[in-house]
């Protein structure tokens, strides 16, 4: 869909700083992050209600750690659980056991360890609700976007109803089948990761054990894979199966009673209720840029990814979760707009990855483990990263590394980096400080702790180290990039 020009469009109804197309976890992630820093943001949503499938189930940790900063966690840990472990059968009997994951305990600096089961429409629904606690923000539900300009000044977009919108910017957090993507001519170049379509349904099987992700391997007569995982929090399962290239799956409830009852010892009318059910081809591609002038890509706009390894989730709120501090800065901080090309330049090799990594689960070469967890990803190679320290150990936590978390005061690290401020953190050190503004960069002092070892750490609103030093020269300088006149 291609969208029309507005530069005949009647008189602008509705003016707002950020303009966010698309209310799924990117574009809500993105809300909730602009609102607690005083951004106005209008979200508009093409359907008439969230989206209502479980598809990305699966909160990494580093997506928990972006959840407590967003005052969440508590009730996404409410409403989801740990993955369960695999069962694999054969012929109607139980094979043994399939762990997908590798066992990680829980660290001071590292306190969420595991996957968090938690189906998307729940995880929509909880940043939904933090949004209006928040304010400042709301959504619109069936206002589907039908043009699309901009200019030096801002952007303006016509909805299907008429109205216009004057926002400063806009993001498109509109999926793999972004409209404003096309608009804007931005191609995505990609693969097929698998030629093999898969069905994915959330079904409801009241005689199917709910103790695990239940597994039917492929079969020799050439039927694919069928998984059943139980969903947290629910009394469905999550139905993946995989279909001869060249078919379509029958996503409705006869079709999938069929294919549970042809792969599995259940029998059609054990299946009870389809909730939701799609099916898609797995294909890996990135857009060839994340902007153009005003308008950003977010989320499945700017990377779509296998579900192997569930990376896409979580990729796209980390997509929000580094745009919205900028975009709170450029408009409120008085932060120079040029802040707003490390956007690009900090997420799209990060997107680049994390799609490998998605492929290469997917096609049986790379197992999930530590990478999948995206705790070590960064931005050392960032403009925004100055390591002003020498010699330092290879193990070191540098400028561009992602802060970890540890005891500080009566609290923790994260409780002091919690909200929409810099953290400058001084580590075993009684360096002199130059006078800050202490609204925009709250001032810490902790003993010698190994993850930092020792010094001064500016950590950025999003929990990444932005500067490192021993003393204080050049912190002046570095903060001036993200808060002019600081």
């Amino acid at each position: 869909m291609e969208l029309n020009s507005v530069k005949d469009s009647p008189a602008v109804a509705v003016t707002t700083d950020v303009l966010v197309v698309g209310a799924g976890p990117t574009g809500l992630t993105l809300a909730c992050d602009l609102a607690r820093r005083g951004v106005g943001a209008l979200v508009v949503e093409r359907a008439d209600t969230l989206f209502p499938g479980s598809r990305g189930k699966g909160i990494q940790p580093r997506t928990q750690e972006v959840f407590d900063d967003l005052g969440i966690i508590g009730a996404a840990e409410a409403a989801g659980g740990p993955y369960p472990v695999g069962m694999v059968w054969q012929d109607g009997e139980r094979q043994g056991e399939h762990r997908m994951f590798e066992e990680i305990q829980p660290t001071l600096d590292a306190p969420y360890d595991r996957p968090l089961m938690l189906p998307q429409w729940r995880t929509q629904e909880i940043l939904h609700a933090r949004l209006r606690e928040l304010g400042g923000a709301e959504v619109e539900f069936g206002a589907a976007l039908t043009g699309l300009a901009q200019d030096e000044d801002g952007v303006t977009a016509r909805l299907a109803d008429g109205r216009t919108v004057r926002a400063a910017y806009a993001v498109a957090a509109d999926g793999g089948r972004s409209t404003v993507r096309a608009a804007l001519g931005i191609g995505m170049t990609g693969e097929s990761v698998d030629p093999n379509p898969i069905l994915v349904a959330d079904v409801r099987i009241p005689t199917l054990d709910r103790d695990n992700w239940h597994m039917f391997p492929p079969t020799a007569e050439g039927a694919g894979f069928l998984a059943l995982c139980p969903l947290s929090g629910t009394p469905d399962f999550q139905l993946t199966a995989q279909f001869p290239a060249g078919t379509a799956p029958d996503t409705s409830l006869d079709g999938v009673r069929e294919v549970v009852a042809a792969r599995t010892h259940l029998t059609a009318d054990e299946v009870t209720e389809v909730r939701w059910a799609s099916d898609f081809r797995p294909r890996a591609a990135l857009a060839d840029r994340f902007r153009e002038g005003r308008v950003f890509l977010a989320g499945d706009a700017a990377h779509v990814h296998s579900p192997a390894g569930g990376q896409g989730l979580n990729t796209s709120v980390q997509d929000a979760y580094n745009l919205g501090w900028k975009l709170g800065a450029v408009l409120r901080g008085g932060a120079p707009a040029a802040l707003l090309d490390t956007y690009e330049a900090e997420r799209l090799p990060n997107a680049a990855r994390m799609l490998g990594l998605s492929t290469r689960i997917h096609r049986g070469e790379e197992r999930r483990g530590a990478a999948t967890r995206q705790l070590g990803l960064g931005y050392r190679d960032s403009s925004l990263s100055v390591e002003t320290r020498t010699g330092l150990p290879e193990e070191a936590l540098r400028a561009g590394d992602r802060a970890p978390d540890g005891p500080c005061g009566a609290g923790r690290l994260f409780d002091a980096f919690r909200g929409p401020h810099c953290t400058l953190l001084a580590v075993g050190t009684d360096a002199e400080l130059p006078p800050l503004d202490e609204e925009l960069v709250h001032v810490r002092r902790i003993d010698a702790y190994a993850p930092y070892g020792k010094g001064l750490f500016l950590v950025r609103p999003d929990g990444y180290v932005g500067w490192a030093g021993e003393d204080a020269t050049g912190l002046t300088d570095y903060i001036r990039l993200i808060h002019e006149g600081s």
